[in-house]
């Protein structure tokens, strides 16, 4: 599966926002399933680059990630506010490549 970019496209909250979404995604597919959907030296190169000084229009997840948000783990995950949406994230992501790997099969 090829990483999503992250190119400068839109505003730097936008940016920022995209990448903390991935990160969660990554994380909770790490931690809770047992799965790595980019290898290790790709998640620790963007969590290097998380912002915590920009935010990212939501208060509540931009606090979050100031106060459980360690770049240097995935553990964080466990304490997010919004567990339940970086589940269905995940979970709409695990439906797409198993669309896409069938319809390159078929």
């Amino acid at each position: 599966m090829p990483l999503p970019e992250m190119t400068a496209w839109g505003s730097p909250e936008e940016t920022e926002r995209r990448r903390r979404i991935l990160l969660s995604t990554w994380a909770y597919a790490y931690e809770f399933e047992d799965v790595s959907l980019v290898p290790d030296h790709v998640f620790d190169e963007e969590a290097r680059k998380v912002d915590l000084s920009q935010g990212t229009g939501s208060r509540k997840l931009d606090n979050y990630f100031k106060r459980e948000f360690a770049p240097d783990t995935g553990m964080w995950i466990a304490k997010h506010p919004e567990l339940h949406r970086v589940r269905r994230a995940y979970a709409r992501l695990q439906r797409d490549r198993l669309e896409s790997s069938s319809s390159i099969s078929a």
